[in-house]
């Protein structure tokens, strides 16, 4: 490579464009970046494209033999600093902070450069769980890479420059940990380092990677080590910060000694818990069936009763609505409130239901729990369903088959007697209660969710348990038998009405976590497309899953598409990107930014969860049923596909698209098998003797358990501008 001076005019030129564009300050690594000379040839230069075969002839230059490259004029260009030495694992939030600063209003990523990132117009991210760095290095064996152990020095070894293809095979330290089944909580910092991709030493499936990108990024997931958890990938790369104002970040820098708590915006103010009735929009955002008092119009409650209708959710399946002809009738005269009523004239009953798994795998109610204002039972009904119990689901629900057989009382007994109970002024108080009512079959248009009422830490679409809650702020435990005895829903329905009550007295702001994130959809709302976009308006954003994306992001994105296969999120990414050639449900310039999911490969590999499909977390077990590993042959055509799927992306994306691609975690199976096994020794513990125990846990467990963790947060990841 070129390793002359560049002339004082062309740094003033960079320098110029850079100030220009952007207010962000620059931050290491495009300081270090700038450093490089003028003809350094950037990681990812040799897969962009020429944007038609008419372009500008001015706009390239020849190099050597390598061809005709693009000149770095206004071109957006990763650029990776060898001068840059990494002390720590790029983490999955800092390739969020790359994406920001690309297309939003975020800070220059410390971990590497870009230069003239003002010029990226688009972003794309994909979510590829089940490909690992063992496949990589050779630890995890694919049909045609053998048994050798392989792998690349990091691109900036001291005998190796990172324009050099290195074709040594040299065992890697990681390679033979993650052999070993070992992972060190101390590492060497070439760990850290990028690790150049060269075809000629990647197996067969893995070789198109090279052809659209420049190195292998380590990339840390989300997690505590010391508690051997693994937080989601997903929530790590779609919820982000909230920008702080320049005041604040003043305030913070004058401010001397501990951090306050934080109360902003909070005073102790009574508020009536008319205040915390939940929104027509807020029940819908959050999955409960609208009552028909909420829809004004013939067509509105029309298109409604279709919906219900093609949902099941009618008259004609056993579904019933409270007698409320309209929202006016839950009015109180003023002059019949108590001045300072908490309650505002309106009867308050907080309401808990226990379910179990009925014939075709459907839950059903069991057990129904009412408690009025003043803490008093008002129901307390145990229900048989009417149809085969399948699943009683003891260890929550608390239900057994001894305690139903006496029972004689239906969901139908239990609706009219609902119907009786519930008026216009009446409001239902509990925690997800759009769950409980599914369970009754009922629609009520009153409601107060505790799970909304108090902010998750890390923001929407997280939601805090009751249990949590219930020991944050009432510094109550409740639900002492989860997992065991199961759930007392008098206790549960107690709880929800004193955390009710406290947010009364207490004012709307408190107990509000303090939450800093938003989504990443939201934030990119705010954001107004640069002024020579043709298509006026905020930034958009799209998401692409296996199944109903609509769930919990999706219904913060502007777009959303539910797939089946990875071939179908690859078209959906690229309809995403490109837009419907007849906008028919999103315009022809695309969205700005677009995240999928391509899951076939931690299908094969039993990566999966059993539950929560559309949120992956490591709390939530993949399969641990002993599901053994697919051949080497079987795994490879697996790869193959996948690494197929996004390399077809990839040539699909117009010129100027930041490219991320990461995998979110390791291996995460013998994390998952290890906490089964210690879930299984807490709940035998509290009622046998050790001797009696199926499982014990001991300290070999427990360190075991930590490494695991370790080595099921190491995940990849890609970067590259198209």
């Amino acid at each position: 490579m070129s390793r002359k001076k560049r002339k004082h005019a062309q740094y003033a030129q960079d320098d110029a464009l850079e100030q220009g564009a952007s207010t962000n300050n620059m931050g290491v690594g495009s300081t270090l970046a700038h450093l490089q000379t003028q003809h350094q040839e950037a990681p990812d230069s040799h897969d962009r494209k020429r944007g038609g075969e008419d372009a500008d002839e001015d706009t390239w230059t020849v190099v050597g033999k390598g061809g005709k490259k693009r000149r770095t004029n206004n071109y957006p260009t990763l650029v990776y600093a060898d001068l840059h030495k990494q002390n720590s694992s790029v983490k999955i939030q800092d390739l969020q902070v790359l994406v920001l600063y690309c297309i939003a209003d975020g800070t220059s990523p410390q971990w590497i450069s870009v230069r003239h990132h003002f010029g990226v117009r688009k972003a794309v991210v994909l979510f590829v769980p089940g490909l690992e760095r063992g496949m990589f290095d050779g630890s995890v064996a694919l049909d045609t890479f053998g048994d050798a152990v392989q792998d690349v020095k990091p691109s900036n070894s001291a005998d190796s420059s990172p324009k050099e293809e290195v074709s040594q095979h040299v065992p890697s330290s990681i390679a033979v940990q993650q052999a070993n089944g070992e992972c060190q909580s101390t590492t060497s910092p070439d760990n850290f380092l990028p690790v150049r991709l060269a075809a000629d030493n990647l197996p067969d499936p893995l070789k198109p990677l090279a052809d659209c990108f420049e190195h292998l990024w380590p990339v840390k997931a989300p997690g505590d080590d010391k508690y051997a958890k693994v937080h989601s990938p997903l929530h790590a790369m779609l919820n982000s910060q909230i920008p702080k104002s320049q005041e604040e970040k003043d305030a913070e820098k004058a401010r001397k000694g501990a951090k306050p708590v934080n109360n902003q915006g909070w005073q102790n103010r009574r508020t009536p818990i008319k205040d915390f009735v939940l929104t027509k929009d807020e029940l819908r955002e959050n999955d409960y069936v609208l009552h028909p008092a909420y829809f004004d119009t013939e067509s509105e409650g029309a298109a409604e009763g279709k919906r219900r209708d093609d949902a099941k959710e009618t008259a004609d399946f056993g579904w019933v609505n409270t007698d409320i002809g309209d929202l006016e009738a839950a009015d109180v005269l003023e002059h019949s409130i108590q001045q300072g009523s908490l309650t505002a004239g309106r009867t308050v009953l907080a309401m808990d239901c226990e379910m179990c798994k009925v014939e075709g795998d459907k839950p059903a109610l069991t057990r129904i729990s009412l408690v009025g204002w003043d803490g008093e039972v008002v129901m307390d009904e145990l229900v048989k369903p009417d149809k085969p119990i399948i699943d009683y689901l003891t260890p929550f629900s608390g239900i057994t088959a001894e305690k139903l057989n006496p029972i004689t009382t239906t969901l139908a007994d239990i609706q009219k007697r609902l119907l009786d109970r519930l008026t216009p002024h009446t409001i239902l108080v509990g925690h997800s209660l759009d769950s409980d009512l599914a369970a009754l079959k009922l629609t009520h248009p009153f409601i107060v969710d505790t799970s909304l009422l108090y902010q998750h830490p890390r923001g929407p679409p997280l939601k805090s348990s009751l249990k949590w809650l219930a020991q944050k702020y009432l510094k109550r435990e409740i639900q002492k038998g989860h997992g065991t005895l199961g759930h007392d829903s008098v206790e549960d329905s107690r709880a929800c009405l004193d955390l009710v009550k406290m947010k009364c007295e207490r004012g709307p702001e408190w107990g509000n976590s303090g939450s800093s994130t938003e989504t990443i959809f939201r934030r990119l709302s705010r954001i107004h497309r640069a002024g020579d976009n043709p298509i006026a308006g905020n930034k958009t954003g799209a998401i692409i899953d296996h199944g109903n994306p609509e769930q919990n992001f999706g219904k913060m994105a502007t777009f959303s598409i539910g797939c089946n296969t990875d071939a179908e999120v690859v078209q959906g990414v690229k309809r995403a990107v490109l837009g419907d050639p007849d906008g028919a449900m999103i315009s022809g310039g695309g969205a700005d930014f677009t995240w999928a999911r391509m899951r076939e490969l931690e299908a094969v590999r039993g990566w999966s969860s059993n539950h929560r499909y559309d949120s992956i977390q490591m709390e939530d077990s993949p399969t641990t049923d002993g599901e053994a590993e697919p051949s080497a042959t079987d795994l490879a055509a697996t790869v193959a596909s996948t690494v197929s799927h996004i390399r077809e992306v990839h040539a699909s994306l117009p010129p100027c698209t930041l490219l991320v691609v990461y995998t979110g975690t390791g291996d995460p199976r013998e994390l998952a098998r290890l906490q089964q096994m210690q879930r299984t020794f807490k709940q035998e513990y509290k009622v046998k003797k050790w001797d009696e125990l199926s499982v014990k846990w001991t300290d070999t467990e427990e360190q075991a358990m930590k490494r695991a963790c370790r080595k099921a947060r190491q995940g990849i990841g890609f970067v590259t501008i198209t």
